[in-house]
């Protein structure tokens, strides 16, 4: 049933699926091969909502999705932060002394660089962590490791030849829930975060001017990414905010951002994960 499924990128066993699992349990997770599918599985109907990561903290943003969000129609709704645990996973029988190569997403490699290359091995590039699990227990070369999670590893029968190998203990991952409806919180709710995507004009100082009116507000910009515009001509942004549309001082600090701006377009007003509060 559409309305009782969860779309995420990756195969079976993805730190997606692992975040699928811990906010909403009673979704039916819906594996998909790129996030292109991800998002199309809700914006066609096949999924309630999709579960997008969006930034680490130590590999920084993560580009597809980035580009994905200003073309798409759904909004966001939520987010959740996942404490990130990779494991080298192998067939049985492999040594860590034996090991050759590890695959993994670009992201997985990234973040246990340190590990990767302190046992010498050769790092490649894989679609997904858990998609690179499933190939590595398929080939059952005991010179080939994986780097994924601990459901990867029991969804795909692998053993763990070295645990939390990523190369920062605090390793964390920020996902946005997207849906089709996009509903935004109530201004009531405490400890809101705006999202929102937008092109400032292709004037000197552009920038500088429009977010002029979050610092004169006291308005909290707690992420900002940049976009190549069409033709070069012009910078998009991405930016999160602390705050509701609907408050005076948010209100006029967009009132600004709008006077600068050729475009800007709120993705989503939804509650603050409980990771920003420290808890």
């Amino acid at each position: 049933m559409p309305d009782k499924t969860i779309a995420f990128q990756g195969a079976p066993g993805a730190y997606s699926h692992l975040a699928c699992r811990e906010v909403f349990p009673e979704l039916t997770p819906l594996p998909c091969v790129g996030f292109e599918d991800a998002f199309a599985a809700v914006t066609e109907g096949r999924a309630a909502c999709a579960m997008i990561p969006i930034e680490n903290s130590m590999a920084g943003r993560v580009a597809d999705v980035h580009h994905l969000l200003p073309r798409s129609e759904l909004g966001i709704v939520g987010e959740h932060f996942l404490r990130v645990h990779h494991q080298l996973l192998a067939p049985h029988g492999a040594t860590l002394a034996g090991l050759k190569t590890v695959r993994s997403h670009v992201q997985g490699l990234a973040q246990c660089r340190e590990f990767i290359r302190k046992h010498k091995l050769n790092p490649v590039v894989h679609a997904d962590t858990a998609g690179a699990a499933r190939d590595c227990a398929m080939r059952n070369d005991l010179t080939e490791a994986a780097i994924a999670s601990k459901l990867a590893a029991e969804t795909y029968d692998l053993a763990i030849v070295a645990g939390d190998i990523e190369d920062q203990h605090d390793n964390t991952t920020r996902f946005i829930i997207l849906a089709k409806d996009g509903k935004h919180a109530p201004a009531s709710e405490p400890h809101l975060i705006t999202s929102l995507i937008f092109q400032v004009k292709n004037v000197p100082a552009a920038l500088y001017k429009a977010l002029g009116g979050f610092a004169t507000n006291a308005i909290n910009v707690t992420r900002l990414e940049s976009y190549i515009g069409p033709g070069f001509s012009s910078a998009q942004f991405y930016l999160d905010v602390e705050g509701h549309p609907e408050s005076v001082a948010l209100g006029r600090a967009l009132d600004e951002l709008r006077f600068f701006s050729t475009f800007l377009r709120i993705l989503g007003v939804y509650k603050a994960h409980p990771h920003r509060l420290g808890k």
